[in-house]
C-alpha cells in the first residue's frame, strides 16, 4: 500500500505523519525528542526509503542519524557521518540540508552544513567527505552569516551533467560544473542592497533556490528581499516578483515534473517577518514567474508565524502534494498542488524542516 510520508523536523525533535489520502494524517509520537531537527533528507531511490536526519543533540552535537524502517530503528556511524579533521581547525555546527543526487547516482547524497561547507557521501548518507573544493575557495573568508548562521544551506545536482548549485547564508550562489572539484560564484543581477556595493560578485543573503524539472538550466532564487530566475544556469537573474504582495520570504519550491511551475511563502520583510496583512499564504507560479497566483484556501488568516527556507517541500503524486510548517507548530498539507490546505499538525515545536515522499508501507510509533 502506498503511504505519503511526511517528515516535520522541530526545534525539539522530528514527528512523522502518514496519509493515504493526503486529506486525513496520522501524526507519530516524537522521535528524538529534545534534539533540534535542521534537515530531513527521505531517499527513495531503489525501491528503498531511507529517512535520513540532521540532528542537532545540545550533548552530544551535530550528527547524521538514518532509518530504513520508516523509524523503528535509528542508525549513526560511530565515529559520526560528518567530522572535520583537526587540520581544518574548526567543528561541525549543523547539517542544515541532506540531499540526495538523481535516480542515475545511487547512494550519492550532499549535505550542507554550518560552517559554510559541502559535503558527499557515496554510500547513501552514512559516511560524508568534505567538498574540499569549494572549502578551500579563496572567497570563504568572506562569507558570513544570516540569521541562521553561516551555512549552505541548499545543494542541488542537476541530473544533466556534473553541475552543482549551492547556495548560502551568506554568500550567494556558487557553481561547479565539473562535480564540485571547481567553484565559481553565480549572483549576477541578484541585490545585495545593504552592502556598500549593491552589485557585488559574491555576498548576497540568498534563502533557497530551486530547479526547474523540465529546463535544468532553469533556476529559482528566494533572495532577501528578491524572487529571482535564471535561464542560463545562473550566469544571469532577473526578477520575477512583480505580481507578488511581497519580495522577502525563504521558501522556494520547484514542481518535480511540470516546468515552468514554482511556489514561494512571502513575508512583509526582514524587519517584519509575519505573512503580509498576518494572512497566511502560498503563491504559485505557472508560467517561470510571469504571473503568481494567491493560494490560501484553508489557511487561517491572523497568522503572525514566518515559514523558514527548509519548512517546505512537496511530493511526487499526481498532482503534486505541497506541504509547509510555521514556527508557531502549524503543518499544513494540500494535495492538489496548493490549490486548498488541510492542517496535519498543530502546537508543535518551531518547525525547521518538512519533506514528503510516497512510500510503501506504514509508519511505527517510536519506542517510549
Amino acid at each position: 500500500m502506498e503511504t505519503t510520508l511526511l517528515a516535520i523536523g522541530t526545534k525539539k525533535g522530528l514527528w512523522m505523519a502518514t496519509s493515504t489520502d493526503r486529506k486525513n494524517w496520522t501524526l507519530s509520537q516524537p522521535h528524538h525528542l529534545m534534539s533540534e531537527i535542521p534537515s530531513v533528507g527521505i531517499d527513495t531511490r531503489g525501491g528503498r526509503t531511507r529517512i535520513l536526519v540532521g540532528m542537532m543533540d545540545w550533548h552530544w552535537g551535530p550528527t547524521v542519524v538514518y532509518s530504513d524502517d520508516l523509524g523503528a530503528t535509528w542508525s549513526e556511524p560511530e565515529q559520526g557521518a560528518i567530522k572535520f579533521a583537526e587540520s581544518d581547525e574548526t567543528a561541525l555546527g549543523r547539517v542544515w540540508q541532506l540531499q540526495p543526487d538523481s535516480e542515475d547516482r545511487p547512494g550519492v547524497v550532499w549535505a550542507g552544513c554550518e560552517p559554510i561547507s559541502v559535503w558527499k557521501s557515496t554510500d547513501g548518507g552514512q559516511h560524508f567527505e568534505l567538498n574540499r573544493g569549494l572549502w578551500d575557495h579563496p572567497h570563504r573568508s568572506e562569507w558570513g552569516a544570516g540569521f541562521g548562521g553561516a551555512a549552505a544551506h541548499t545543494v542541488i545536482p542537476s541530473p544533466a551533467d556534473d553541475t552543482v548549485h549551492v547556495a548560502m547564508s551568506t554568500g550567494g550562489v556558487y557553481r561547479s560544473t565539473d562535480g564540485g572539484q571547481s567553484w565559481e560564484p553565480r549572483n549576477k543581477g541578484i541585490s545585495a542592497y545593504f552592502m556598500p556595493d549593491p552589485n557585488p560578485e559574491f555576498g548576497q543573503c540568498v534563502h533557497k533556490i530551486a530547479r526547474d524539472s523540465e529546463n535544468p538550466q532553469r533556476l529559482y532564487a528566494q533572495n532577501h528581499h528578491g524572487v529571482y530566475r535564471s535561464d542560463d544556469g545562473a550566469e544571469t537573474w532577473q526578477s520575477i516578483a512583480d505580481g507578488l504582495p511581497a519580495d522577502f520570504g525563504f521558501v522556494m519550491l520547484s514542481h518535480p515534473r511540470r516546468g515552468g511551475t514554482a511556489w514561494v511563502i512571502p513575508l512583509k520583510a526582514d524587519s517584519e517577518r509575519i505573512p503580509p496583512d498576518a494572512r497566511l499564504a502560498v503563491h504559485r507560479t505557472d508560467d517561470a514567474g510571469a504571473s503568481w497566483t494567491r493560494l490560501d484556501n484553508g489557511l487561517p488568516s491572523g497568522e503572525f508565524n514566518a515559514v523558514l527556507r527548509d519548512a517546505a517541500g512537496v511530493d511526487t503524486a499526481d498532482p503534486v502534494g505541497v506541504y509547509f510548517g510555521t514556527r508557531g507548530g502549524s503543518v499544513y498539507a494540500s494535495a492538489d498542488e496548493g490549490g486548498s490546505f488541510t492542517e496535519v499538525a498543530a502546537h508543535l515545536p518551531d518547525v525547521l524542516c518538512v519533506r514528503a515522499a510516497v512510500v510503501v508501507g506504514s509508519v511505527p510509533a517510536p519506542a517510549p
